[in-house]
């Protein structure tokens, strides 16, 4: 068994519990069918992240049968969960993992609407200032991959960087998130689908009006910056 601080021990145990609860997220917010669907999140401090079984029930998940991997997508010997197979898309998260050292949450989700637009390979565009807050504009479609490699993550990996989106259509597949952490990754999935939604239900009336790019940097700034108790607690 991999040796792990005190500190990363506490680190783990606080990992686990996050995504397993965050799990429920999923389901409550109408993302996933069946076992479909992950959440992963990075262990501060530690080149190690948490990622759920493969082929569970969500009413079965638990802090207990989460399982710890490397940043190669294998599995630390002897922690809880490390007798059961990892999600099917272990080597995708591990991969945006490896890549981009500031993402310490992924989700990935077949939620119809984004997967809609996925399936058709078609941007969402930026036609909504909730879009604007929280992707700073469209939401990319990323390339058609195979799972079982660290393909799909290739692919999120080339999509995203240097994109403002913390969201992704994979092509034929579905959508994948990312965030600070775990939770922020499922916050950026929920509202992936609820734009995906508003703007499909839009364009049933016609073709949707685009934002101006100046419009969409100052309400991505004004979001990212000052919305919230945390912007509003250092502002004068």
């Amino acid at each position: 068994m991999k040796a792990f601080t005190p500190e990363i021990e506490v680190a783990i145990a606080r990992t686990r519990d996050e995504v397993a609860a965050l799990h429920s997220e999923l389901v409550r917010n109408g993302l996933v069918a069946w076992t479909g669907g992950n959440v992963s999140g990075r262990v501060p401090g530690a080149d190690v992240f948490v990622i759920k079984p493969s082929g569970v029930s969500y009413d079965e998940l638990s802090p207990e049968n989460m399982i710890v991997c490397d940043l190669d997508g294998s599995i630390i010997p002897d922690t809880p969960g490390s007798e059961r197979a990892p999600s099917s898309d272990t080597a995708a998260h591990a991969y945006v993992y490896r890549n981009m050292e500031h993402v310490g949450g992924v989700v990935h989700t077949h939620s119809p609407y984004a997967t809609a637009w996925a399936a058709r390979g078609e941007a969402i565009p930026c036609v909504l200032t909730a879009m604007a807050d929280e992707f700073g504009g469209e939401i990319p479609v990323g390339p058609f991959a195979i799972i079982g490699d660290d393909s799909i993550g290739r692919g999120i990996v080339e999509t995203l960087s240097g994109h403002r989106s913390r969201a992704v259509l994979m092509r034929n597949h579905g959508p994948f998130t990312i965030g600070r952490d775990a939770r922020d990754a499922v916050k950026a999935a929920v509202m992936l689908e609820d734009v995906a939604r508003t703007v499909h239900i839009a364009r049933q009336g016609g073709e949707p009006l685009q934002i101006p790019q100046g419009a969409i940097d100052s309400l991505y700034d004004r979001y990212q910056n000052v919305y919230g108790q945390h912007a509003k607690a250092v502002l004068p």
